[in-house]
Formats: C-alpha cells, structure tokens, sequence
C-alpha cells in the first residue's frame, strides 16, 4: 500500500534506511492542529518509530493529552497507573529493565497499537533503547519461510520468564516480577505473520511474551523462533536511540519489537509510557486472534 505524503509543516530526517525518523520543529502537546496529528501518524506508518528532542514542556497530563489524539488509551492489566494519571506507566530501572525483545502487552488479543514513551531521569552514558523493523523482516525473509511462517500461530503470555527484565542482584526487582505474574494469567494466540490493520503490509509478531509455536514442541519451537528472531533483529532493521531528559519516542507496536540496553549499571533510569489501544491481530488468512485463558490462577495455567 502506498502511504500518502506527510505535509510540508513536519521536518523529518530519518535515521536509517529501514527503520526510524527524527521529528524537528514540533512542540508536542494534546491542542496540536488535527493536520499535524495526522501527518504524524502518517510518518509513524512510514518510519515505525518517530523520535522529538526536546519536549522538556511534557508532564504527565500533558504527555496523556497528546497520546490519547492517537486514539483511546490503554492501561496496563496488571499494573496501577502512576499516581494520579489515567494510563501513564512508569517505568523505573529499580523495578524492571525491559533487556529483551519485545512488543507491548502482545499476551493481550487486541494489543496496543502504539506508544509513547518520554525520558524523565536518564544515566549519563547508556540506556539506549534498540526498536527492529518486522515489517522490513517479513519483506526480506527467504522466499521458502515466508511460506513455512505464514501458517504458524503463537501463544503469547504474560508468564514468561522475566529474568532478563530484573536488575542483577535486586531482590525488590526479582519480588516485583514474581507477584505481578500472580496477578492474573493472560494467553492470547496470535498468528506470527500478521496483516497490519492501517498499512496492509505483512509483519512478524514476535517478542518475548511467545511461550510456544502451537502444534510444535518446545525444543522446535525455540529453533524456530531463534530464527525469525534473528532475522527481525538483523543490523539492517535496527534503530538506537540515545535518550536525553524530555526526549520523546513514538513507535507502531504492530510493526516493531524494542529492548532497552541494561549497560548503566546502578544509574537511575525512568521512563514513561502511554499506549493506545489496538484491535486483534488479523492473519494472512484473515482469521484473528484468539483468547486461550484469561483471569486465570498460575497454578490452573
């Protein structure tokens, strides 16, 4: 599908070939022009993550302001919002680290459609955040696994194995991840080539919430998503951004996975996140996605 030309009144100047764009002369806020909002999305469709230095001006209210002109927001299903917010999580790296791969909430059967995230404490060297093109993945796979990874569906879970998320060494962390899991057990299966709701192109909806391939083994399953993985996460499709105080990151959940790199050691390092809700994930075959198990125990998973 070709997407329409964005409007003159944006200053765009992407980041790499594939994947990424820094947004100049745009003073973020929720009473932007209907126009601005919309070539923004535009770009975010074109780009798949959109980066603004900066926006200092941002406050929570703000920040929820001018992610809701994106659509409804979506909190998160097992964590409260910060204090005095409608949907803002706050992500500090005393609690969680995010140090893999993933896409947000994908264990949800209608995930979020994108994100905003703003920097609010940042180390003074590291704490970079990674976003993967799956979009560009999916055009460049080998003609043959196109075929094998169009059939195939995932179970995603938000009872994963969260070691990578937890900073070494931190038992409030590690006790944090644990208690969340109990929360409420959430299984969504979702086709792991997906058609992307706005665009039409085909992408792979990957990340660390997968627990298995359906109909395959754990051992094959691992195999096979290395695979995918690897190519997702290919140089070629990859965008890193080193975040400064009021940075702001925009990115299309459905078209991308994301980490932040855990090389700051103790530094203090908090971000924070507003997401708008998204629709099912809808297969090349044009099935959607199914709820497995939802408000369920651990123990009955």
């Amino acid at each position: 599908m070709t997407l329409p030309a964005t409007t003159p009144e944006l200053d765009i100047r992407p980041l790499t070939v594939r994947t990424g764009a820094e947004v100049h002369g745009v003073r973020l806020a929720g009473d932007l022009p209907q126009s601005t909002v919309a070539a923004l999305r535009q770009a975010l469709l074109k780009y798949k993550v959109l980066f603004f230095r900066g926006q200092g001006h941002l406050d929570e209210a703000d920040h929820e302001a001018f992610t809701a002109r994106f659509g409804p927001l979506q909190g998160h299903p097992a964590r409260a919002a910060l204090q005095g917010t409608k949907a803002t999580l706050n992500l500090d790296s005393r609690d969680t680290r995010s140090s893999t791969w993933h896409a947000d909430l994908t264990f949800l059967n209608a995930f979020p459609a994108l994100s905003v995230l703003r920097g609010v404490e940042i180390p003074a060297l590291g704490g970079d955040t990674l976003w993967a093109n799956t979009a560009a993945a999916y055009t460049y796979l080998p003609k043959p696994l196109k075929g094998l990874v169009g059939e195939l569906w995932a179970v995603h879970s938000n009872v994963y194995d969260s070691s990578a998320l937890v900073p070494a060494g931190s038992s409030t962390a590690a006790s944090f991840h644990a208690e969340l899991a109990k929360k409420r057990v959430i299984e969504t299966e979702h086709p792991l080539v997906h058609v992307h709701p706005e665009t039409g192109e085909r992408a792979l909806l990957l990340g660390h919430f997968i627990k298995r391939l359906v109909g395959f083994n754990s051992a094959d399953s691992a195999r096979l998503l290395a695979i995918l993985h690897d190519h997702a996460t290919a140089h070629e499709n990859i965008v890193r951004w080193r975040w400064q105080p009021g940075d702001v990151a925009i990115w299309d959940n459905r078209a991308t996975l994301h980490k932040a790199v855990d090389d700051y050691n103790d530094a203090p390092r908090v971000v924070r996140r507003v997401t708008v809700s998204g629709t099912f994930a809808t297969a090349i075959d044009g099935k959607s996605s199914v709820t497995r198990t939802s408000d369920a125990s651990v123990g009955a998973a």
